[in-house]
């Protein structure tokens, strides 16, 4: 019997693979529909203090081998997704759900995370750390200090579930300094990748940039960043306490992705550009084709393949 449930902080998901914050989970009705599907669970919108409206259209623009957006980080504001949320766990008590936050600075993070204590929210958050695609704001995770500053305050402050959305990495000792950092303090998870930042699609007929925002730059999802997501997953799980998880995104849109991601180190799964192209019913596809691939490899659980990547003598 081949099974894709897991485990993030001894909380149990019948099944690895969800959404990614920022797709199909913007107010109740998409995040409703998250629910009913197969997907493991639902995170969130990335929650501000107040609402924001984000950035001016058109700001996603799918591409052959994947997306370019510059959302900005447009979302119904952090009370919002929690009153959801908490209403929801009453209904399915026996399900596990994640929120996702985000402030401007450090004091805004603390205010978001007490936010969550207020609520009452149960589940586990995950703070991101990684949106390129604010006008004028640098990606935080690029700042290792401010890293390191934030996490140590955050966790003066909080003892919840908490787990950070990290942007990738693409040098060696960039992976050897964060992980030095992460492992300092009790996180529950590391979620590798964001989108890569700042990259830029042309339309060649027109000879123009396909998104508003910041004459055409933007995030870059899809088969494009695969690559660079296995990496970023297999580097952390091999440098990480056992403690922290890793949740793999980027470039997910078969069966085979998701077994990779696994491979490399990942606990679970989220999906952001194939589920902007398909829907919801992306994640019974893709849990099909995992299960198909495990029954072929003989292989009954995910613990039987995760992480054990082998390499050439």
């Amino acid at each position: 019997m081949v099974s894709t449930a897991t485990k993030i902080a001894q909380k149990k998901f019948d099944n690895c693979i969800m959404n990614a914050s920022g797709v199909w989970c913007y107010d109740e009705k998409e995040l409703s529909a998250l629910d009913k599907s197969e997907a493991a669970s639902f995170v969130t919108k990335s929650g501000t203090l107040e609402s924001r409206k984000g950035n001016p259209q058109p700001r996603y623009f799918e591409t052959d081998l994947g997306s370019i957006n510059s959302m900005g980080l447009p979302n119904q504001g952090l009370e919002y997704y929690l009153n959801f949320v908490n209403k929801v766990q009453e209904q399915n008590p026996n399900k596990n759900y994640f929120v996702s936050c985000t402030g401007f600075n450090v004091q805004e993070d603390v205010l978001l995370l007490e936010e969550v204590k207020k609520s009452g929210f149960k589940g586990i958050v995950e703070l991101n750390l990684s949106c390129p695609n604010v006008p004028g704001k640098p990606q935080t995770g690029y700042d290792f200090e401010t890293v390191d500053m934030i996490l140590q305050t955050v966790f003066e402050n909080y003892e919840g579930l908490l787990g950070v959305k990290l942007p990738p990495y693409f040098d060696i000792v960039h992976f050897d300094q964060m992980a030095r950092i992460l492992n300092k303090y009790p996180l529950t998870y590391v979620n590798s990748v964001n989108s890569i930042g700042n990259g830029l699609y042309i339309d060649d007929e027109q000879e123009k940039v396909v998104i508003k925002p910041k004459n055409g730059f933007g995030g870059i999802g899809g088969d494009y960043i695969k690559p660079t997501a296995l990496a970023n997953v297999h580097a952390f799980y091999q440098r990480l306490d056992s403690r922290i998880q890793i949740i793999g995104t980027g470039g997910i849109k078969t069966g085979r992705d998701v077994f990779e991601h696994i491979l490399c180190g990942a606990s679970m799964v989220q999906v952001g550009t194939a589920l902007m192209k398909e829907g919801p019913s992306v994640f019974g596809r893709l849990t099909r084709e995992l299960e198909a691939i495990m029954r072929s490899k003989g292989y009954e659980k995910l613990s039987d393949f995760k992480g054990k990547l082998k390499y050439m003598n």
